[in-house]
């Protein structure tokens, strides 16, 4: 058994896949002084906490990771290990963002204080008290909390060989992901006896396993893999999975972090479960001392013994009846009355449970005595916590859960053979008690044969379709997974506790006041401001917003295994319904950057509603909406009945600085970091595919490795965002993604338009960007977009100004500055700068906070002016709108509900961001009278 040192656990970190923990720059500090920094748990204080990851940012220039020393303290001053690492880096090398982790405690203060010290030589962790240990066999890893061991195999099925409690008990193996599919699905019920329908069982088959990520705080495991035939014939491995195992020192839960991407057919591939699967050991432990628990509604659990002695007509007395109900070994069988004692082998023994949580709504529960014999029902109820115990008050046993369970259904917890002398817990992510997951397409294409049709059609429904593209080839889903173990059955109350705690994870964050100073997340947004009545609406605007979206979730049921997280478009107002089954109109995906809007009204409240909100939507865009794999591996798919129906793949979807606010926040949540990682290559799917196919006049089309034509806005903001993180976080890429951002912003500082010529021809091949198509000699075209700059353009171009500060490349922030003068600009003014007008366009209401970035540039009062008359009087949502909702009962809607026939999600996202923009960095130019 080997303890990792220090110099151990820095050498082998992965530096294409986790956080850095050395600087790429030599250059010392300026100051020796320490820097602190305080975090508090987002909402109440959490009862428990299995150790926490958390993200910190500081000041340019202030703190360098090869000689700066991070500790942390809790409220009483008392030292507490920490782990730290660098997340991202400002451009001179000194540290941006850390990362840090903290073991499980007993001791949960309200607030911590994580001091950087500055001029040590000791690297970023503290002093380790060796909780944590990491062996590395060849065969095998086995991590040792101080509570667990747990033993991860390098090869075949089992992804978790042991789990053994501090005594040595072993509480749970043979831990492996299960997947069961069928190749069709009865089109009527009448035809379930079709004898042509295959049905398979897979388990996962290990490819790669690795530590990435060791120290005395946290060790991270990662296995990828695919999902491999084990019964119903043949079938080639599919559904790649990673796993993530995180395990910190001195506890005992493993959190999971659970990701699968879609690699097949989807006509001919129909999932019917897919879960996580261990083996429980059972022998010796009596019957009436092993213990079934299953959360279900607010707090409560079902308690029961796999062998119950109570309700029977004999008493075997009070006290054993209680120890057996709370959970604890019964006394001798000798001191309870003989009529019970002498009786056992009549009093069944239940070895099967199953929860299925079937609907958003309601969950049943049955159990039977083993497979063969009828189940039982046990009353069910409506939104089951996703926590279910197996094992024995003297062996202990293991617990499992699911966060957001019932969100995310259908899902299951199952308890099998727990009669036997080893049972099995089972955590069903989908439950086999559903329908298959039907991902085909929603509709056969109507007759479109050619452009022309789609156009039509899409002038009628807003759905841009075509034949082929309506694939979820390579779309993902990421879900989180807590395991427990015990050295015997815990209280109900721990486990209610223990519920509570894996559905909302306890979270650390700084206070909203200091990420605002260090400007490491832009400097585009400000506090809440009510100091005036115009202000003070807009706030009361941007609360009610959101509000009403959280509110929309409940009640439209927005929820199920692909589409949690997500919201809808656009509302119908006859029938009082969003239009979930028209077109274009349906889920949303990103559409105009709602997730920005939420991020940034998180950042400024620090509300812990609006984070839990932002997550679940960041886990949902990242992964269900974007491609991961496939020849549209990085690009998103536009707003659509389904997730992935419409034609239009763009990156504007999978705008990866939708995802960087959480990634920093979290601490370098490895994930989202994973999937950032994954849009570098994006450039690529130009030569493949082209956004404007459809539209095209100037007769280019793409070719794979040559030069491929880019819009300035949509295409170039994704692609640019994607680089300028890279470049932050000093990935394994971060040198070629510098290159990129740094020419194609020489390129658009070198167009004689600038921004306002629309598009560019990007050479794969050097990076370098020119004019497009249209304009090979650069005499300046004027092609503007509404689109261009409500997907993270002016975000990204924001930030990289100011990461690149005076070797920013020359033109680059004049061209910015007249795109955001001039988009607004009378008709006039437009065609005396550029020879023609920019002619019709929208979105004003969201771009008047471009208006007011260059009035804060330039220091101009009556542009700041401006920008607040474009956004009270142009389009979108205006001061005398209702702002209220109406409610609709009765047989006019299915159920009651809260409506706002007024608003759109496109304008939600734009009005936030102008809001919150204009706030910023016009406030002074805000006058009362026109609120």
């Amino acid at each position: 058994m080997l303890q990792l040192s220090l110099f151990v656990t820095l050498c082998c970190l992965f530096r294409s896949v986790t956080p850095q923990l050395f600087g790429n720059s030599s250059s010392n500090s300026n100051s020796s002084s320490p820097g602190t920094a305080t975090v508090h748990w987002i909402g109440d204080k959490p009862a428990y906490q299995s150790g926490t990851t958390f993200g910190l940012p500081w000041p340019r220039g202030k703190h360098h990771s090869e000689n700066t020393k991070f500790t942390i303290s809790g409220d009483s001053s008392e030292q507490i290990e920490l782990q730290s690492w660098v997340t991202g880096y400002w451009p001179d090398g000194s540290v941006k963002w850390s990362g840090h982790a903290i073991p499980e405690s007993e001791n949960i203060y309200n607030k911590y204080t994580v001091t950087a010290q500055n001029g040590t030589t000791s690297g970023l962790y503290t002093n380790p008290t060796g909780s944590l240990v990491v062996t590395n066999a060849s065969d095998k890893l086995t991590i040792h909390t101080g509570k667990l061991q747990v033993s991860f195999p390098k090869a075949g099925s089992v992804l978790v060989s042991e789990i053994k409690t501090k005594s040595g008990k072993i509480i749970g193996n043979d831990g492996k992901l299960v997947l069961q599919s069928q190749s069709g699905v009865a089109n009527d019920p009448s035809n379930r006896g079709n004898s042509s329908i295959q049905h398979f069982n897979f388990e996962s088959s290990i490819e790669a396993v690795t530590v990435s990520e060791e120290s005395s705080v946290r060790a991270l495991v990662t296995i990828r893999g695919k999902h491999q035939v084990t019964r119903g014939g043949d079938h080639d491995n599919w559904l790649p999975f990673v796993v993530r195992f995180y395990l910190y020192a001195n506890s005992d839960a493993i959190k999971l972090v659970h990701s699968i991407v879609f690699d097949a057919a989807a006509n001919e591939n129909f999932i019917t479960g897919l879960g996580l699967r261990f083996a429980v050991p059972l022998a010796g432990e009596k019957q009436y001392n092993r213990h079934v628990r299953i959360a279900g509604v607010d707090g409560g659990v079902l308690n029961e013994a796999v062998q119950g002695i109570t309700g029977l007509r004999r008493d075997p007395g009070a006290a054993v009846r209680t120890a057996q109900y709370d959970g604890a070994a019964l006394a001798a069988e000798s001191t309870w009355d003989p009529r019970v004692s002498s009786r056992l082998r009549w009093i069944p023994t239940f070895s099967d449970y199953i929860l299925s949580q079937l609907s958003p709504d309601g969950f049943t529960l049955k159990k039977r005595t083993k497979a063969g014999q009828s189940w039982i029902n046990i009353p069910g109820g409506t939104r089951a916590g996703g926590f279910a115990y197996l094992g024995g008050a003297t062996q202990g046993g293991l617990a499992v859960g699911l966060r957001d369970f019932w969100k995310r259904y259908p899902s299951a917890l199952e308890i099998s053979s727990a009669a036997t002398d080893v049972g099995e817990i089972t955590l069903w992510l989908y439950s086999p008690e559903a329908q298959p997951l039907d991902l085909r397409p929603f509709h056969d294409g109507l007759g479109q044969k050619n452009y022309t049709d789609e156009l039509d059609a899409l002038d009628i429904t807003y759905e841009d379709w075509e034949e082929g593209f309506d694939t979820p080839y390579g779309i993902a889903r990421t879900s989180e997974i807590t395991i427990f173990g015990f050295e015997n059955t815990p209280s109900r109350d721990k486990l209610a506790s223990l519920t509570e705690h894996i559905n909302n994870p306890p979270v650390l964050v700084a206070d909203s006041e200091y990420l605002k100073e260090t400007e490491a997340i832009g400097t585009y947004w400000a506090l809440p401001d009510t100091t005036s009545t115009a202000s003070a609406t807009i706030e009361s605007h941007l609360e009610f917003l959101f509000e009403f979206y959280q509110e929309q979730i409940e009640q439209r049921r927005w929820y199920g295994f692909l589409d949690f997280g997500d919201f809808m478009h656009t509302y119908d107002p006859d029938r009082h319904t969003w239009r979930y089954d028209v077109g274009g109109y349906a889920w949303d995906n990103s559409e105009l950057s709602p997730d920005l809007f939420f991020w940034l009204f998180f950042l400024r409240t620090g509300r812990a509603d609006v984070y839990r909100f932002a997550e679940a939507l960041t886990r949902h865009t990242g992964e269900v909406d974007v491609y991961h794999i496939g020849q549209w591996k990085g690009l998103g798919t536009r707003h659509g009945v389904q997730h992935f129906s419409d034609s239009a793949k763009q990156a504007r979807i999978s705008q990866p600085q939708y995802r960087k606010y959480f990634y920093y926040i979290s601490g370098g949540d490895e994930r989202v970091g994973e999937l950032m990682e994954e849009l570098l290559d994006t450039d690529k799917t130009y030569g493949v595919l082209d956004p404007n196919r459809k539209v095209r006049t100037d007769g280019w089309t793409p070719s794979p490795g040559s030069t491929v034509a880019i819009g300035l806005g949509t295409d170039w903001s994704s692609l640019a965002g994607g680089w300028l993180i890279e470049w932050e976080r000093r990935g394994s890429r971060w040198e070629e993604a510098k290159s990129k951002l740094t020419s194609t912003i020489t390129g658009i500082a070198s167009l004689k338009n600038g921004f306002v010529t629309g598009s560019g021809l990007y050479s794969l091949e050097n990076s370098t960007l020119g004019p497009p198509p249209t304009d090979p000699q650069n005499n300046g075209i004027v092609a503007v977009s509404h689109l261009s700059a409500v997907f993270g353009l002016p975000e990204v171009v924001s930030e990289a100004i100011e990461y690149f500060g005076a070797d920013l490349p020359t033109g680059f922030k004049d061209a910015w500055l007249d795109y955001c003068y001039y988009f607004q600009a009378t008709a006039a003014e437009q065609a005396a700068r550029y020879g023609v007008s920019f002619g019709s366009l929208n979105l004003y209401q969201g771009h008047s906070r471009l208006t007011a970035y260059v009035a804060n540039q330039r220091g101009n009062s009556s542009l700041g002016a401006r920008a607040w008359r474009e956004f009270y009087t142009t389009d979108g949502f205006q001061a005398t709108s209702p702002w209220n909702t109406t409610r609709v009962e009765g047989s006019d809607v299915l159920a009651a509900v809260d409506e706002a026939s007024w608003v759109s999600t496109n304008d939600v996202a734009q009005y936030g961001l102008a809001a919150i923009q204009n706030l910023a960095l016009v406030r002074e130019s805000l006058d009362d009278s026109v609120s």
